[in-house]
């Protein structure tokens, strides 16, 4: 149980502070409880735990509660001190931890869901919980009452959940790589629209009220931003990670994008700069710089007397080109690509040396990450995931020294 305590040492990658182990199973959340030193666990192993850092500078639970069920997900109001515990039978258990963090007495259950919860935020302003799960739905629950308020299905599992409590917006992403935009009413809803542009699962979501920005992070290794609050469909791609992005979380102080994969990969990236749109795949029948025919154009490829070629992209201007127009190989961060993606040769002749400075730093965090949260007054962060470690990171050396600054964690 015990954690392993490191300095600030100055460097330009996260420091470790702490490494807290005990749990028998995947933690699926951790969350660092604002002005203590202490964190909230939930893990598969179904516990609760609160740990508390000792004099002796390592973390103990203080609080060890079993539950019933498997834990999901999990959403803490510091304010009034109220936890919020998603379980893999569908139901959400709501409890009331005490001023010292020493007992928590159970409050309520909530029947939110039939199959596994995957998010849960809790809205002290309307008293309502929001959820998503595995049956395919987002539900919302007064906490007054208990009471179903309502729900709306999707084609597929419900995997991640945001929501902007002035426009009672409800982001949701889910497992077919789309993200439906909800309004939420007392016992109805409204389905505005749905974004589309991930080619895998969608596995983590981030909604900043401030710049109206949505971060979406999938399994096809990639983070959208979504420029909700632009009203122009405005998107740009961020590709830098080799595995499914679980978790992300935006500085807005700082304009940084804080990401984290399932293979421990964590980045941080430079979103105080105007960046460019990756462009629409264009279709052809043919190479659109040679000409040569593509290998389902029958009709020229009888014509000319030739073989049909296969059809790649250039990821900077879009065109269908063959593989003799687009032998180089290139990274352009400014238009979110830090590792080397296809370019045809114009293009690749077009892109300067300063053009392929890298525009975010990537760090390695040494376990699988499956969820992650910050403190970002105290530019703390927490990672937790499948090896039943959680590790306690100080953030400050790459995301700026300004955080402790007039600026509260969200």
């Amino acid at each position: 149980m015990a954690a392993e305590i490191h300095a600030r040492p100055q460097s330009s990658r996260p420091v470790l502070l702490s490494k807290v182990e005990g749990h028998q199973d995947a933690v699926s959340a951790a969350l660092l409880i604002p002005k203590e030193d202490g964190l909230i666990t939930a893990s598969e192993d179904r516990t609760i735990r609160v740990w508390l850092k000792r004099d002796s500078g390592q973390y103990w639970p203080s609080i060890y509660h079993t539950m019933s069920s498997p834990c999901s997900a999990m959403a803490y109001h510091h304010d009034s001190r109220r936890i919020f515990v998603g379980q893999d039978n569908g139901a959400i258990m709501e409890f009331h931890i005490s001023e010292d963090f020493n007992k928590m007495n159970f409050v309520k259950t909530y029947p939110a869901h039939q199959n596994r919860v995957s998010a849960v935020i809790f809205c002290l302003g309307a008293e309502w919980v929001i959820s998503t799960g595995h049956d395919k739905c987002v539900s919302w629950m007064c906490t007054k009452s208990g009471n179903m308020l309502g729900r709306h299905y999707f084609t597929s599992w419900a995997s991640c959940l945001q929501y902007d409590i002035d426009t009672q917006h409800a982001f949701v992403g889910d497992y077919s790589g789309q993200i439906t935009l909800l309004k939420l009413e007392q016992n109805t809803c409204t389905v505005i629209t749905t974004l589309k542009g991930h080619e895998g699962s969608v596995a983590s979501l981030w909604w900043d009220p401030v710049q109206r920005l949505l971060f979406s992070g999938a399994s096809d290794h990639s983070i959208i931003l979504w420029d909700i609050g632009g009203r122009k469909g405005r998107t740009l791609l961020l590709q830098g990670h080799h595995d499914k992005v679980q978790a992300i979380c935006y500085i807005q102080l700082t304009r940084q994008l804080i990401s984290c994969s399932a293979d421990g990969g964590i980045a941080v990236w430079n979103m105080d700069i105007s960046r460019e749109e990756a462009p629409q795949w264009l279709e052809s029948d043919s190479c659109q710089k040679c000409e040569q025919p593509f290998f389902w154009n029958i009709k020229q490829m009888w014509d000319t007397k030739t073989l049909g070629l296969r059809q790649h992209h250039c990821r900077k201007c879009g065109q269908a080109v063959c593989g003799k127009c687009s032998t180089k190989r290139s990274s352009y961060p400014i238009m979110g690509f830090e590792f080397q993606v296809r370019v045809c040769d114009s293009c690749f002749e077009s892109i300067k040396d300063e053009d392929r400075t890298s525009l975010a730093t990537f760090h390695e965090g040494k376990h699988n990450i499956s969820h992650m949260s910050m403190d970002i007054s105290r530019g703390l962060m927490v990672t937790c995931g499948s090896d039943r470690i959680v590790k306690i990171w100080d953030m400050t050396p790459v995301v700026g020294c300004s955080l402790a600054t007039g600026f509260s964690s969200r």
